[in-house]
């Protein structure tokens, strides 16, 4: 792929996506403490966290100051904090937050990864279209109805004494006009598994930032390693 249309993940959720994102199999590019492949499972050290999919706010010293949840829940960050992925000043990131909640409308930050953000591109402005096999975990529409959210399950291994790397995008196929009038938009997540070997497997987050123009309803292709699957999700305007 050129580099033009390869960009690293964990873009700022208020710009569109690359056409690719690459990231590293055996652990997050940009960690802020540490990271913990648990969230949603109430394991590992974070299981008496609050941890919840977010846009987080950085400002012109690019620190992160504030987070709005899935939920739609808004809080100050008691202390701001900077890190190695915060490369943009004044903008907003898509994060997993892991925090503690204090008075209201605050909160302490304990952990926060940056989380991949795909927008939909059309079909025919890929060069190929690859659809290697994932495990599909989950996949739930967001309370603010903004994003479709994908828990995934990527294969990986390193490459002399190197993490593999995987590249990912989602094609829309189409958008069609149903029988009543609504329409429904047909996604595709793509796949690169590249050279990296199946040694293990890893969990990632992904997050699908629906169009401003929304239709009343989108479909999302996933070719798992169990065959395809399609995970449908009724919007709201």
């Amino acid at each position: 792929m050129s580099a033009d249309i390869i960009r690293r993940a964990c873009k700022e959720v208020v710009k569109r996506s690359a056409t690719f994102l690459l990231f590293s199999g055996l652990s997050s590019m940009f960690i802020f403490s540490c990271t913990s492949d648990s969230y949603d499972q109430g394991e590992g050290k974070y299981s008496n966290v609050l941890a919840d999919l977010s846009e987080l706010t950085v400002n012109a010293e690019k620190q992160a100051i504030s987070f709005v949840t899935d939920d739609g829940n808004s809080y100050t960050l008691t202390k701001p904090f900077s890190a190695e992925w915060i490369k943009t000043a004044d903008t907003t990131y898509r994060a997993i937050m892991y925090y503690d909640k204090e008075d209201a409308g605050r909160a302490k930050a304990v952990s926060c990864s940056p989380t991949a953000t795909l927008s939909p591109v059309a079909h025919w402005r890929y060069k190929k279209l690859p659809q290697d096999p994932v495990g599909l975990e989950s996949a739930w529409l967001a309370k603010s109805g903004k994003y479709v959210n994908l828990g995934l399950l990527f294969k990986s291994g390193y490459i002399d004494d190197e993490e593999g790397i995987h590249a990912i995008g989602l094609a829309c196929d189409t958008i069609l006009t149903n029988n009543d009038q609504t329409t429904t938009a047909y996604y595709r997540l793509l796949h690169e598994q590249g050279d990296t070997p199946e040694y293990y497997t890893n969990r990632r987050y992904i997050s699908i930032l629906l169009p401003a123009e929304r239709p009343d309803s989108v479909k999302v292709g996933v070719n798992t390693y169990n065959g395809n699957v399609e995970c449908s999700f009724a919007l709201s305007h």
